[in-house]
């Protein structure tokens, strides 16, 4: 009687321990899975990379010819700095599109 008593008893403290061991043992796999995902990129990561790069550089394009039309129109008015200017900017937006995506 005493022995079932004992074991009844000792139920609890054997899975805590069980599960202990559970978690010590399976450690050093989920941590190896874990630097192997850190250190990897996913096809939805470089998806999404490159998305953001195509949309910084189309925001750069618009901002460029934005500013390179306000300083044509200018340079039409007669303001030679302008002229000089939209050529510049001409330019940069060329650069930016040579450039590597």
């Amino acid at each position: 009687m005493r022995v079932l008593i004992l074991a009844v008893m000792a139920a609890p403290l054997l899975a805590g321990c069980i599960s202990a061991v559970k978690t010590v043992v399976t450690a050093p796999v989920k941590a190896v899975g874990q630097v192997a995902d850190w250190s990897t990129t996913s096809q939805d990561e470089s998806d999404r990379n490159r998305g953001r790069e195509m949309r910084k550089r189309e925001e750069q394009m618009g901002k460029l010819s934005r500013q390179r039309d306000k300083a044509a129109e200018k340079c039409r008015d007669g303001n030679e700095d302008q002229c000089q200017r939209a050529e510049v900017l001409e330019h940069e937006i060329e650069a930016v599109m040579a450039a590597p995506r």
